[in-house]
């Protein structure tokens, strides 16, 4: 039988948690639930878990340092919950990690609907790649199937999201993609996000694989149209 997908739900209002929870087990997911950071922090450590939703406003700890902890360690696909309604905070919550974004008071439904669609990018089967791309005599190593980034030999988190940009660009490299179209081969015609949040995965990826992120080699940016991968195999 197939392996149950095991949910991390962390919030300090029991009312969320319950509803929440009632939704998730009623779509045969796992489901645990935390009411404050490190409470969070301490179940996320001693087991494993396929995705996170993450409140931004937690006792002892906060979401955003929850976050921060979280991908110190793991890809984990998090959904981040504030009452933060602006587009600007929406892609400061993208920029520290988290890989979709829901508004409070939310439905239920919609947010079982995201779990399933990031679920789906996150794990679904890809076409086959070459199990380990090496650029530039050795300065950026890829494992594909771990999803696993390397710089100068030393070992960079990158979440689910921002991988998946970085594998649409590396598998063509030197071809430019416009923004709308790189949201729709990294994450598929479903995904629900807005273009601008493409600019905010490709920033926290220049910081982790660039030598100098202001003057990139690996993702430029083609002004007007998008961007493309400058590698070299």
């Amino acid at each position: 039988m197939k392996e149950k997908f095991k949910i991390l739900i962390v919030d300090d209002e029991e009312r969320i948690l319950e509803v929440v929870r009632a939704y998730l087990e009623k779509e045969n997911y796992e489901v645990t639930t935390a009411s404050d950071g490190e409470e969070a922090l301490r179940v996320f450590k001693i087991d494993t878990f396929h995705l996170v939703i993450l409140d931004l406003m937690l006792p002892k700890i906060s979401g955003e340092q929850v976050c921060f902890k979280i991908r110190e360690t793991s890809h984990v696909p998090i959904i981040m919950l504030t009452a933060k309604v602006e587009e600007e905070d929406k892609l400061e919550g993208l920029a520290i990690g988290a890989d979709d974004y829901l508004t409070k008071p939310f439905s239920a439904r919609e947010l079982v609907g995201r779990v399933k669609a990031l679920l789906r990018r996150a794990y679904r089967e890809e076409s086959p790649l070459a199990e380990h791309l090496v650029f530039n005599d050795g300065d950026l190593e890829v494992d594909v199937p771990k999803m696993r980034v390397f710089k100068k030999g030393n070992e960079v988190t990158l979440t689910p999201y921002e991988f998946k940009v970085l594998i649409s660009l590396l598998t063509n490299p030197g071809q430019v993609f416009s923004r709308e179209r790189l949201v729709e081969r990294a994450f598929g015609y479903d995904y629900e996000g807005f273009d601008r949040t493409i600019d905010t995965y490709v920033k926290n990826i220049r910081q982790k694989i660039e030598n100098n992120p202001k003057c990139p080699d690996y993702i430029t940016t083609v002004y007007g149209v998008g961007y493309r991968f400058g590698g070299k195999h």
